[in-house]
């Protein structure tokens, strides 16, 4: 008779799951730094510090990498200004899984801890079996707020079919942390190289402090987005918060605007 690999755990946390006042627990982490080996431990991580962890099924899968991790990579400035030293995501993988992710994802702030044994992620209490989609044991989704190793706060994703994705969220962490905090406009321009006016509106948000992604597109398909999206078919234009504000005057007179209010 075959024993399932994972047949000690359920397919979601059990009753024996740490909860806020308990203290993360104490394992030892290997991981890469380039092309070296490195260890770090829970002391080193959480030991008189403020650290925000998030935890995820795995590297390179889609809720994982399209909003978990980049939301919390975008809103670390957000955390630093609210006292968090540091931003940890946790998930079994090995440490050449999540070090590649990492460079895919251009995650700086963020720091991606493997837990490939499964140590931590055990000793939490979530290590759950994910059989069903191939997976083996992995861990549940949820973040938490640790200060001096001890558990502050933590948002467990519900029992539900599918991969839930609801409460441990970076907009959650951060308004538990701040509930008037205001959430960074998302700013957005179609630009092209050599443009002198896109270089003025480049530079103008950048002395604002404000992040932007510049969309800079071959000269045809620029033409039919601007058409499409803007109904415009000069450049720069900016969007901000899902709304066109418009050429270079108009951002230019919106900061002015924002800085006035």
């Amino acid at each position: 008779m075959t024993t399932h690999p994972h047949c000690d755990l359920g397919t979601r946390p059990g009753p024996g799951a740490l909860e806020a006042g308990d203290r993360v627990p104490d394992v030892t982490f290997r991981l890469r730094r380039g092309a070296d080996w490195e260890e770090t431990s829970s002391a080193r991580i959480f030991g008189g510090r403020n650290v925000i962890v998030f935890a995820l099924p795995g590297a390179f899968t889609p809720t994982c990498s399209t909003v978990h991790l980049p939301r919390y990579e975008e809103l670390a400035p957000a955390f630093e200004q609210r006292g968090i030293d540091e931003i940890v995501c946790v998930a079994v993988n090995d440490p050449f899984v999540m070090q590649q992710w990492g460079v895919e994802e251009a995650a700086s702030k963020v720091h991606l801890l493997p837990d490939g044994n499964a140590a931590f992620t055990r000793g939490m209490g979530m290590l759950v079996d994910k059989s069903d989609l191939n997976f083996g044991a992995r861990s549940w989704r949820y973040s938490m707020l640790v200060r001096d190793g001890v558990i502050e706060k933590m948002f467990v994703e519900p029992d539900k079919p599918g991969d839930p994705f609801e409460v441990s969220d970076a907009d959650t962490m951060l308004r538990y942390l701040d509930p008037k905090a205001a959430l960074p406009d998302e700013v957005a321009m179609f630009s092209r190289e050599g443009c002198p006016f896109c270089a003025r509106t480049k530079a103008a948000l950048q002395e604002a402090g404000i992040a932007y992604t510049d969309i800079s597109l071959p000269p045809l398909q620029r033409s039919r987005a601007l058409r499409a999206i803007a109904g415009a078919q000069t450049v720069p234009q900016v969007f901000v918060n899902g709304k066109l504000v418009g050429d270079s005057e108009a951002t230019l007179a919106w900061l002015a605007s924002r800085r006035a209010r």
